[in-house]
């Protein structure tokens, strides 16, 4: 009976899906945020907010509207819904997984993740991102880099190899492509500003 309730109560409950809510410190503002500002019951997950069960109409347009102050509005359209669970799932890929070394394929792992067909997502990403799902991956990747880069822990054969690219070279193209610096110009920059920061 217990687990009857249980399913009542959460098919009673209201997901809204926020666009590009998916890096962790995005996640620790919006909760900290909702918390002063007294929304505590407001579930916050990558991706999404959970409103409690039976909620206060003139609660929820309230939250809209702060939610909208900070550019974090719902998306309520089902196709975009599922290009901001593809983007979920590339971070996931990506910046949380490292990629996994390729040893998981990034074709299955969206598909996992969304329940959709591969083509049907790319598809469906190029209409609604105006890039391709491949070139946002690929920049997703570079992103990525750009931070290993920062934290300076890895060599650039070690990131390489993290990241999935078969060659240093590779890795060195796309980054200049995307970046529009090599990667010791980047380097470069990164420790001119760290100088720029010593007293």
């Amino acid at each position: 009976m217990f687990f009857v309730n249980f399913l009542t109560f959460m098919a009673r409950r209201e997901t809204l899906y926020i666009s590009n809510l998916y890096h962790r410190s995005t996640l620790l503002l919006l909760r900290d945020l909702l918390d002063r500002e007294g929304w505590r019951e407001v579930t916050v997950e990558r991706g999404k907010i959970i409103l409690p069960a039976a909620y206060d109409p003139a609660k929820r347009q309230a939250l809209l509207s702060f939610l909208g102050r900070y550019e974090m509005s719902p998306v309520y359209d089902h196709e975009q819904v599922i290009v901001e669970q593809v983007k979920l799932a590339v971070h996931e890929l990506v910046h949380d997984l490292n990629f996994v070394n390729s040893v998981v394929n990034r074709s299955d792992y969206i598909v996992e993740k969304t329940g959709y067909s591969y083509s049907y997502l790319s598809r469906l990403f190029s209409k609604h991102m105006g890039i391709t799902l491949e070139k946002y991956i690929i920049r997703e990747k570079i992103r990525r880099v750009e931070v290993l880069l920062q934290q300076g822990e890895l060599s650039l054969s070690e990131i390489a190899n993290m990241m999935g690219y078969s060659s240093v070279q590779y890795l060195s193209n796309q980054f200049r492509q995307i970046t529009g610096l090599s990667v010791s110009e980047y380097r470069k920059k990164l420790a001119e500003m760290k100088e720029s920061r010593i007293p």
